[in-house]
């Protein structure tokens, strides 16, 4: 997102972007210049036994004639190892799916609502009945204020205890069985929760009035001439206890276990969103295992006449295999180590010339130096590449720059490059919990005073400016590109950067 930039003295901008599905195409650019014929070596990727030969010298070939096959039963071993992993990961996949299906977790969802549901009721059963025992209780003769037992100072404590504390669990009943009236077990999950709390809170608040009550009545009896006259609330205080504890201990379960359900259906989600990227690194695996396999074969690169053979059945396929002559012009590049580590022989390119404005033609990467040339303490190594058609505007000598693909993936979750920050070896992107708003019109960015969390993700191929995101993030959610600081003189764009503690991490 571009525009004009406004914003305050040291006002916080973010710019954020969504996470998208869409095409990566990883490659590496070269110059160099055009020769009008060349010869050159056939070399192998692979150091195993030759199995065939398929060329003498002076023979003529056509582009993509197999010249040399090499033993690939470990390539084979590979695809079949990859594919069995494949189909074990969808497997698990598919049996996750089934054990955590939305009716299987709704259903197991609905018992534990309808249980904690079930807990209230069963709790305001004994609640009214107990309020208005321990209000009866506190009335009675030898435990009412007008007692001439409670005129000593110890005892009025006692009474005053237990009074504002049964007044405390009455204000609380009242409130909680006026909610309490609004609800069954077919209203929204958040709203059972809700009265699920109130009640066990509520319980609570008269347990300790019953405590303190009985605190008062052992008080009182030990000090009376007739300590059997209070053995009655002293039985019904006992009652009181053991049935509130009960319906506490039920609400506490059928809170827990609630948490729990919820806990293990997000879980679940997880879990089947890692058996997702498991079964599409499996594909991934198995892709890598049969493009593999292209490398236990060595092919002409163009149409020519083989001039040499020197790999034997039954040799190691490892160095030079024999030469190929062609009359095709061939664009020669110069490359650093970097980039030439990411070559392979097949792999296609698209080439430009410097003197004809418009002209782009597909071609092959045919040769690689095995041995780099040193020049001032830099390693640069020639890479031959042919091309795919012929043009007679192309002439001997021209300079040419080469763009080489060396991956590509399509359908895949991508955010810009920029995004992406790392600690150490974890990368990690920033997000907000809720999501910015649109910036508004004449803004770069959103302001915000909250602090974005950090998301750790695992990527995967990049190009200039997109990154594969392997794990960690969903397509459509929001994150952040860019941060925007302002100070008072000047106005700046920097890159996000931090060693925050991320999620997880």
């Amino acid at each position: 997102i571009y525009g004009k930039l406004t914003s305050t003295v040291g006002e916080t901008q973010y710019i954020t972007t969504t996470v998208k599905k869409g095409t990566i195409i990883s490659s590496v650019t070269a110059s160099g210049q055009v020769e009008s014929s060349s010869q050159i070596d056939l070399k192998s990727d692979i150091s195993d036994t030759i199995v065939y030969v398929g060329v003498k010298p002076g023979d003529k070939v056509t582009r993509g004639k197999t010249l040399f096959s090499i033993d690939n039963k470990d390539a084979q071993k590979a695809i079949r190892d990859a594919e069995i992993s494949l189909e074990s990961a969808k497997i698990s996949l598919e049996k996750l799916k089934i054990e955590n299906s939305n009716e299987n977790m709704d259903a197991d969802l609905v018992k534990v609502y309808d249980d904690g549901f079930n807990a209230v009721l069963n709790t305001f059963y004994d609640l009214n009945s107990t309020i208005t025992g321990l209000d009866d209780m506190l009335a009675e003769q030898g435990l009412s204020d007008n007692d001439a037992r409670l005129s000593g100072k110890n005892a009025q404590n006692y009474r005053d205890k237990a009074v504002t504390t049964y007044y405390a669990a009455q204000n609380a009943f009242t409130k909680t069985n006026k909610n309490y009236r609004t609800i069954s077990n077919t209203s929204k999950r958040t709203d059972i929760n809700n009265i699920i709390e109130e009640t066990y809170n509520t319980t609570k608040l008269l347990a300790e009035a019953i405590k303190n009550t009985a605190s008062f009545v052992d008080y009182i009896a030990q000090d009376s001439n007739t300590p059997s006259n209070f053995t009655s609330y002293q039985n019904t205080l006992s009652t009181y206890t053991n049935t509130i504890s009960g319906h506490l201990s039920d609400l506490l379960s059928a809170q827990n276990n609630i948490k729990s359900n919820e806990d293990s259906s997000q879980n679940a989600n997880l879990d089947i969103q890692s058996a997702e990227l498991s079964v599409r690194q499996k594909e991934n695996a198995l892709q890598d295992a049969k493009d593999k396999l292209s490398d236990y074969y060595v092919s002409a690169p163009f149409d020519g006449t083989i001039a040499s053979v020197t790999g034997k059945v039954g040799d190691t396929a490892s160095g030079t295999l024999g030469s190929i002559i062609t009359n095709q012009k061939i664009a020669t590049l110069s490359m650093n180590e970097v980039d030439v580590s990411k070559i392979q022989l097949g792999q296609k390119a698209t080439i430009t010339f410097d003197a004809i404005e418009d002209l782009s033609m597909a071609g092959t990467v045919a040769e690689i130096d095995t041995m780099g040339t040193v020049s001032q303490g830099v390693v640069s190594y020639s890479v031959k590449i042919a091309f795919d058609t012929e043009d007679a505007q192309i002439k001997p000598g021209m300079s040419v720059s080469a763009t080489i693909t060396t991956d590509s993936k399509t359908d895949i979750l991508m955010v810009p490059s920029s995004a992406i920050k790392t600690n150490g070896v974890i990368k990690y992107v920033q997000m907000f919990t809720i999501p910015l708003a649109s910036p508004t019109a004449g803004s770069q960015g959103t302001p915000s005073t909250a602090t974005p969390i950090q998301i750790k993700v695992e990527t995967g191929i990049t190009d200039d400016t997109s990154t594969e995101i392997i794990f960690g993030l969903k397509e459509g959610e929001q994150i952040v590109s860019r941060v925007i600081t302002s100070t008072a003189s000047t106005t700046k764009s920097t890159s996000i950067l931090g060693n925050g503690r991320t999620p997880g991490m």
